[in-house]
């Protein structure tokens, strides 16, 4: 299992006691957009909308109904496409270490991930239903906590692996996703990431990767899913965002900390990519 210490890893506090999140979100927010990884095991229930991730290099289209799969470490971002509203469940695997003495398997969905499994499940597959049912049936309990929800939330998660186990593994075990290239921009993303207000160009990065202008590319719209100068900018977004709703700095002085040059430039896609001008987001 590969770890990406150079790529911003989400904090993501579980209870320790019942360590499980269920949340809801509508659309994709900056933060999201970006490249990231976190430990906990995450599930996806797609309740409308299309979009797409971008994971370990390879993309995967989804759309209402479908059930995503995130493995531990894995490197992904998501983008909506349309109206979007994503069911989340995040989880601690030691959580099921009890179950896991009686069935070993429990978990193969997430460790054999594009060996034997899909990140994205099936969509044709009859049994995705039941899936789904599930996830609600989990997502109904979780939101109203009423007396021994711990114990049925935790059952329902336990019948919803052993039915991705039994009905979603793949007949012949071949990779699904592709890994070439991310060594070489992984340290690219890092440098990004440092050093967002860096006036970067195409050339300086592509000779930081040892690769040519083309090359680097190709290979980084391949595993992040958006040209280098486009990712730039939304990295900078992001953090413009955070800055915006985290300090009473003023608008002009994070402008330029996030690598703007020009004002009337950063208000302009910031209402483009965020939907709000930056003076807004703070009203």
């Amino acid at each position: 299992m590969k770890l990406f210490p150079t790529i911003i890893r989400d904090q993501i506090d579980l209870p320790q006691g019942f360590p499980i999140i269920m949340s809801q979100t509508e659309g994709v927010s900056p933060p999201f957009q970006r490249l990231h990884w976190h430990t906990p095991l995450e599930v996806n229930y797609i309740y409308s909308g299309s979009g797409y991730y971008l994971i370990n290099g390879s993309r995967y289209e989804f759309q209402q109904g479908d059930i995503v799969l995130i493995n531990s470490n894995d490197l992904h971002r998501a983008v909506e496409t349309e109206s979007l509203v994503i069911g989340v469940l995040m989880f601690n695997p030691a959580y099921l270490a009890l179950e896991q003495r009686y069935d070993t398997d429990l978990l193969i969905p997430f460790r054999e991930m594009g060996v034997k499994f899909s990140n994205v499940l099936d969509r044709e597959h009859p049994e995705l239903g039941r899936l789904s049912t599930i996830f609600k049936e989990m997502r109904e309990e979780y939101m109203r906590k009423e007396p021994h929800y711990e114990a049925i939330v935790r059952a329902k998660l336990v019948s919803f692996l052993a039915y991705v186990n039994r009905y979603f593994a793949k007949e012949t075990e071949s990779k699904s996703y592709h890994a070439r290239g991310m060594e070489s921009i992984r340290s690219v993303l890092h440098e990004m990431e440092e050093r967002i207000e860096y006036s970067w160009t195409l050339k300086e990065l592509s000779e930081r990767a040892h690769l040519s202008t083309s090359r680097f590319s190709t290979l980084f719209t391949q595993v992040v899913g958006t040209s280098p100068m486009d990712y730039l900018i939304q990295l900078r977004l992001s953090r413009a965002v955070e800055l915006i709703e985290t300090t009473n700095n003023k608008i002009i002085d994070i402008s330029s900390e996030c690598g703007f040059r020009n004002l009337s430039n950063f208000n302009r896609l910031f209402k483009q990519h965020i939907g709000k001008l930056p003076s807004e987001l703070r009203d």
